[in-house]
């Protein structure tokens, strides 16, 4: 099992404590899985050498190596409609004809079994590996919502207008919201996107409209189902095969306004500009040019330039956040013609910057949002935002404190804050193990003693696997090579945003004779994670033992951030004014930012953590 994966039987940490009340456990499992296909190296090179020396046809797709499958390459069943997509970055396979996806070294099994059998013919393929899944499933909870709506064409004309409002889907006409398979229930007030793939619902986007009774307030709830959200794209099945060129938006309403103005292709990302999952690739493979649309959004843009290298930058084009060009919908309420915003698309990439031309709309950006380009704000800790201004990514942050301060308590939840507002997070817990991280995690969300509410543990818990949160399952001293493996993978894979490692001294473990020579070794590791931040676009967070750092580059300030920690719930809160000059006494969490950012939290006074 490669060691990127969420490991967390919190239920068995609780049970213990349960026995002596005499409580009732339900057995359940509280796990999500990132693998990356076992400990075997993945490279294209690699692959494409397997598939030589097995005489296996080949083919270097735009993101993809393609081959057939093979049970039946040989065979008059070879077409079009069997081939195996090769993720050349992570390894991960999809298989047309026997409909089922996995690692690079579940297909290299299956490779080798079949070579061995003398029937081809009666052998069945990865029928004696576990962890290859079905690929397109149809999802029978999300079916059963699809079909107990009705298309937006059955309503009588008053009807359809009123639910169009009542969602912001009025400048969309009936043709286009049928035609792209959008459903609804007046009566319980639910609009439905479908993500279909050949005729295959494998999940919903459900959104409900609630009001109070005197409507002096109104929301729309928005859910998936599969509570973990489809992985296919929206739109997908509106697209002629014969098609080679596309426009991505990250939302089901700016795809339907894309083609019903333009009459050009358009699909959407599952979840929003958050991610873009690596098993819906292969449905992009036959696209020559995407064009990615995500608006004038600065972080949305970050996560364009991201995602055009998993979709191979050579074929993606991109329409520049500006205030001349705007999101789909956006556009077309301003009446803006959307053609002409999509013929100001441009490659993402170029051979080089010949003049200022080329950053002149990105540079406008920034100085139009220039809170977005500060980062996500916390919610928990508002004086973090006045310190340091927000959480970016390509950065470095370094936090530390005195043994038994409460540093991963205190990072745990200022993680978690990040993660509950869509920042993609990883966990590297060097120091303690998952389990104990996820109770610790679990309780700060639910900002409440858990062993105390055991009743609500299911609630709780469901609601946080839907959270962007995933773990490494390194434990005490690892090599630096393996774990910037697995954080690269992780970016790759799972759009990552934030990587917390806790903490470098656990992981760097007591090799080496002479101070002198841990000292060089945490040097290079420092710079090594710092080269990282920067090459991948992702937040890098240390913990380590004190190093002072007094720089601070993004227009933050120097300052003391005074908590005070509430046993019952494991969480920081911000200490009122009238303890601020105790606190200053007994020590508060002093906040460094720049290129590193150093926090130091002291509370002698309180219990050790």
């Amino acid at each position: 099992m490669h060691p990127l994966q969420l490991t967390a039987s919190l239920n068995t940490c609780l049970r213990h404590r349960c026995k002596s009340i005499g409580a009732k456990i339900f057995q359940r499992t509280f796990t999500k899985e990132a693998e990356n296909g076992g400990n075997l190296p993945v490279s294209a090179p690699i692959i494409q050498q397997v598939l030589i020396d097995m005489k296996m046809p080949l083919e270097i797709g735009n993101a993809m190596i393609i081959t057939q499958c093979p049970k039946i390459f040989r065979t008059t069943q070879a077409g079009n409609h069997n081939k195996v997509y090769i993720n050349s970055i992570s390894g991960h396979f999809v298989c047309e004809h026997c409909n089922k996806q996995g690692s690079w070294s579940d297909l290299q099994d299956n490779l080798t079994m079949i070579k061995t059998q003398k029937r081809k013919s009666t052998f069945e393929c990865f029928k004696d590996l576990e962890n290859v899944k079905p690929y397109l499933v149809d999802s029978s909870q999300a079916k059963d919502t699809w079909n107990s709506c009705v298309p937006f064409g059955d309503l009588e004309v008053e009807e359809a207008i009123k639910v169009k409002e009542m969602f912001g889907l009025e400048n969309l006409s009936v043709e286009t919201l049928d035609r792209f398979g959008v459903r609804c229930d007046p009566k319980q007030q639910v609009v439905v996107f479908p993500s279909l793939v050949n005729n295959v619902i494998t999940g919903v986007k459900k959104l409900t409209f609630h009001s109070n009774v005197d409507e002096a307030s109104q929301n729309i709830r928005e859910t998936y189902i599969p509570r973990s959200g489809p992985t296919s794209l929206f739109g997908l099945d509106t697209v002629d095969t014969s098609v080679t060129e596309v426009v991505l938006t990250s939302s089901e309403i700016d795809a339907m306004t894309v083609y019903q103005e333009t009459k050009k292709p358009a699909i959407s990302l599952p979840r929003g500009f958050s991610s873009l999952p690596q098993e819906a690739l292969p449905c992009l493979e036959r696209f020559k040019v995407i064009v990615l649309w995500f608006g004038d959004d600065i972080r949305a843009w970050e996560m364009a330039k991201h995602f055009s290298k998993k979709l191979n930058s050579k074929r993606c084009h991109v329409i520049r956040p500006s205030l001349e060009e705007p999101g789909p919908v956006t556009a077309y309420a301003q009446g803006i013609k959307l053609t002409s915003v999509l013929n100001k698309a441009r490659p993402i990439s170029h051979d080089s910057i010949v003049n200022l031309s080329h950053l002149k709309q990105e540079i406008l950006a920034q100085l139009m949002h220039t809170d977005h380009v500060a980062g996500v704000k916390w919610k928990r800790y508002p004086v973090l935002n006045k310190l340091l201004k927000g959480h970016r990514r390509g950065e470095l942050t370094v936090f530390t404190g005195p043994t038994g301060s409460g540093k991963t308590t205190f990072i745990s939840e200022y993680s978690l804050d990040l993660c509950m507002q869509g920042v993609n997070t990883l966990w590297g817990s060097f120091e303690i193990n998952n389990v104990k991280l996820g109770k610790m995690m679990l309780t700060q969300f639910a900002l409440k003693n858990l062993t105390k509410h055991l009743d609500m543990f299911d609630y709780y818990a469901d609601q946080f696997m839907t959270l962007p949160m995933h773990f490494m399952t390194f434990h005490g001293q690892e090599s630096l090579k393996k774990v910037l493996d697995t954080m690269s993978h992780a970016v790759y894979v799972h759009d990552i945003g934030h990587v917390i490692l806790d903490n470098l001294q656990f992981m760097m473990g007591v090799s080496g004779s002479e101070w002198s020579d841990r000292f060089m070794k945490q040097d290079t590791m420092i710079s090594a994670f710092r080269k990282f931040a920067t090459n991948m676009n992702c937040h890098v967070t240390l913990v380590i033992h004190p190093r002072k750092v007094t720089k601070n580059r993004h227009d933050g300030e120097l300052g003391i951030m005074l908590l005070k920690f509430d046993k019952e719930t494991l969480s920081f809160a911000m200490r009122p004014d009238k303890e601020k000059k105790k606190s200053e006494q007994d020590g508060g969490a002093e906040v460094e930012d720049g290129g590193e950012e150093n926090k130091e939290e002291k509370k002698p006074d309180e219990e050790e953590l």
